[in-house]
């Protein structure tokens, strides 16, 4: 198996409680041929006072429709903070997971395929929660390198550079969305956010998730007549994103192969 390209930093990001979770992902990079830096997460809970000022509570109760609960404050940080690093060193692009990833056998392929064809993205996701109303930019071999009109959120596994990562460390604070909505506003940061399908993993906590809880028992949502602001502007985003990708040319789209080397 190969050695990971030297211009590739690779960040797993895990509270230390959850060693059961770190042992795995370890072992799963291993098998992989792939060894990553370990950041240790930062407890929303735990460091609630210290972080209430990259927080505008009623902007993100009004861009979501429910209040902000600490595991949310916390995987923000740590991303952000996982950000911080990669520009501080000599890497181009960074891999970054997060700790309950599960990889599929094409992994190590997909990964190969994303950095071979760099010039095409900023962000390049290998799994998502949400992908909705995919445009396809074109063929690498097996796979479609999507954009996304509609939601396309999810981090735990992606890659990006330093253009990406330079956009998000300027303008991402206060935090008033979850990260991944956050950074499913390419139309803000003017970066091209993608995602390789199919996806070559998947995020599985077991249904017991440090931001929100067990079975989302941390989440609460208010009635949705007060959420009327969060679903107006949601459907405002998909026009947002939709007029971003076709002045960038994104649209209507290709499933013609692509060139990796323009």
């Amino acid at each position: 198996m190969s050695k990971p390209p030297d211009n590739l930093g690779i960040w797993l990001i895990n509270l230390p409680k959850d060693s059961e979770r770190l042992a795995n992902m370890q072992s799963q990079l291993a098998t992989m041929g792939l060894t990553a830096q370990v950041f240790e997460a930062i407890n929303g809970k735990e460091r609630a006072v210290e972080l209430a000022s990259n927080v505008n509570e009623q902007a993100y109760l009004k861009n979501t429709g429910q209040p902000i609960i600490p595991g949310h404050v916390g995987v923000y940080a740590s991303h952000k903070a996982v950000w911080d690093l990669f520009l501080a060193s000599d890497k181009e692009f960074a891999l970054i997971f997060e700790d309950d990833v599960v990889f599929h056998d094409d992994f190590r392929q997909a990964l190969e395929t994303g950095l071979a064809a760099h010039r095409h993205w900023d962000l390049l996701r290998f799994n998502a929660i949400r992908a909705k109303l995919p445009v396809p930019q074109g063929l690498l071999g097996k796979y479609t390198l999507n954009a996304y009109i509609g939601p396309f959120t999810g981090n735990a596994a992606y890659l990006l550079n330093r253009h990406a990562a330079q956009k998000f460390c300027e303008q991402i604070w206060p935090q008033t969305r979850p990260l991944d909505h956050e950074m499913n506003r390419f139309d803000k940061y003017d970066y091209r956010a993608l995602g390789l399908e199919p996806f070559a993993s998947h995020p599985d906590d077991g249904g017991v998730s440090t931001i929100t809880g067990v079975g989302f028992d941390q989440v609460r949502k208010p009635h949705w007549s007060k959420r009327v602001p969060y679903y107006r502007l949601k459907i405002t985003n998909y026009f947002r994103r939709a007029n971003w990708l076709l002045k960038a040319g994104m649209v209507p789209g290709s499933k013609k192969p692509l060139d990796k080397n323009s």
